[in-house]
Order: C-alpha cells, then sequence, then structure tokens
C-alpha cells in the first residue's frame, strides 16, 4: 500500500509542476492574424488619412495576410464614405489591400443617405457603436485615430 502512496505522491508533483509550464506555453501561443478595428466618426479628412495610413502600415509592418482589418464609418464620418470624398481614392486602395471598411445603417438612416451615396466596395452594418463593441468583445484591437 505505501508503495501506491508513493507513486500517487509523485505523480501529483510531476502534474503540479508539469501543469503551469502547460498554461504558459499556450498563454504564448501564437493566436493567428491580427484583428484590427479602427473607428472613425469625424468628418476630418486628416483623421481619415491618419486612419489609412495606420492601415496600410499594419499591412506593411505585420504582413498583408497576417493582419485582419475593418474600418467603422458612423456619425459625421460617414460623410468620407460618400462618392464625393476627398478620401475617395485612398479608400480605393484600402479596400483593394483587403481591409474592410463599413458605413453605419443607423447613420444613413438619420442623415437620409442611401447607398447610391457610398463609395463603391463599401460593406454596411446596422450599427457602427454596436460592430465596435461587438469586435472588442470578439479580441479585436481597436484604435480611434
Amino acid at each position: 500500500m505505501n508503495k501506491w502512496i508513493r507513486i500517487l505522491a509523485a505523480l501529483s508533483v510531476v502534474i503540479a509542476f508539469a501543469a503551469p509550464s502547460v498554461q504558459a506555453a499556450d498563454a504564448t501561443a501564437p493566436a493567428g492574424r491580427y484583428k484590427v478595428v479602427f473607428q472613425v466618426s469625424d468628418n476630418d479628412p486628416a483623421k481619415w488619412n491618419l486612419a489609412l495610413n495606420n492601415m496600410r502600415n499594419l499591412q506593411q509592418d505585420l504582413g498583408r495576410d497576417n493582419v485582419e482589418l475593418e474600418l467603422v464609418a458612423y456619425g459625421p464620418g460617414l460623410n468620407m464614405l460618400k462618392l464625393e470624398s476627398p478620401a475617395a481614392g485612398r479608400i480605393a486602395e484600402a479596400l483593394a489591400s483587403g481591409a474592410s471598411l463599413v458605413a453605419c445603417e443607423n447613420t444613413m438612416t438619420n442623415t437620409k443617405t442611401t447607398k447610391a451615396e457610398i463609395l463603391p466596395n463599401v460593406g454596411y452594418v446596422k450599427a457602427g457603436v454596436v460592430e465596435l463593441v461587438e469586435k472588442q468583445r470578439q479580441g479585436w484591437a481597436y484604435i480611434r485615430p
């Protein structure tokens, strides 16, 4: 009987020391692609350029295939997604690079903006703020330039 007690005691010591190292290894394991969501709620070309520069820099520094980017525009920021936007060329470049840009449909409704007034290839979400909260809850990094 003493033999079994010694064996169980030895096993419990091994398990006690092994478990933290397994947990530490899991904590440092790569989590896959970086996921970053940007908020632009200002009708300010400088803020838009900053956000688009940040997105481009992330793709260059981390590798385009290693990062998933989404920019959420709502409130006054929605104007920068309109056809006459001064950032239209930059937005087209961001979309072509694989980034996602989405417009808030609540803002569109409140400002009487139609999808025909929005740049091509832009996505839509019901509520920009809800989209930001959901992305953060899913572990996305949040940037507001």
